[in-house]
């Protein structure tokens, strides 16, 4: 899409440009990720301009620049347009422990809950990622049980019932899961349990690269989970 051409010249028109060039994803699965040369090619922005408008962008957090040089929708626009069916009360109060976290590990910090069955449930982040529960550090905080399909995504995927369950009960009695690589290479995944009145509400977690040292990741995942208050449930 040439989204400069198509919205004009406004400063505005250019700004919504760049955010266009994530429509349709960045070649692979998950959230797209794009280097600054591929969002000045797909808006028809020079490059000097293309630079400018995303320092804009991350300042105000509509994008988040990833250890390895590549722009990804920011956690304010992704809050924004939030499709995860997240309680607006555990969001808000999750906001500040997401933003901290992220800038603490340089990571993709979110914020999780399980949607249906415990078991069978839908894995949904707030920034409108499914990721399968059983191949991430969020699901594993949020599962009962294992789900009655495990389908590989990578080689380090864990596809066993019994596995996966001996996995459910340590993460349970730990309060921390890491995932690495089982959804996708070159990934790895911290969450903790966000605990509510009525046992785990939530997970929140971050997305780092594999061969970032964890212990400093699972110190301020740990943190994160612990600062966020949700609120108590309606009469």
């Amino acid at each position: 899409m040439d989204g400069g051409r198509e919205l004009g010249e406004s400063v505005a028109g250019r700004l919504f440009s760049v955010l266009d060039a994530f429509e349709g994803g960045g070649g692979g699965e998950g959230p797209p990720v794009l280097r600054l040369t591929d969002i000045a090619a797909r808006t028809g922005l020079p490059a000097p301009t293309a630079l400018r408008l995303v320092r804009e962008l991350v300042a105000w957090g509509g994008l988040e620049r990833g250890a390895d040089g590549g722009y990804r929708l920011g956690l304010r626009l992704r809050v924004l347009g939030a499709a995860a069916p997240c309680p607006r009360g555990l969001l808000d109060a999750a906001l500040p422990a997401l933003r901290e976290l992220g800038a603490r590990t340089g990571g993709h910090a979110d914020l999780a809950v399980l949607a249906g069955p415990s078991a069978d449930g839908v894995l949904c982040l707030v920034g409108g990622d499914r990721p399968p529960p059983h191949a991430t550090a969020y699901g594993k905080v949020l599962l009962a049980a294992p789900p009655a399909e495990l389908p590989r995504h990578t080689r380090y995927t864990v596809v066993s019932p019994g596995v996966l369950a001996g996995q459910l009960v340590r993460v349970r009695a730990a309060g921390l899961a890491v995932c690495a690589e089982e959804f996708r290479l070159g990934e790895v995944t911290v969450a903790a349990p966000v605990r509510g009145g009525g046992g785990t509400v939530g997970a929140v977690g971050v997305t780092v690269p594999t061969g970032v040292p964890l212990d400093r990741v699972v110190a301020a995942v740990r943190a994160a989970a612990a600062r966020v208050r949700p609120p108590a449930p309606a009469p």
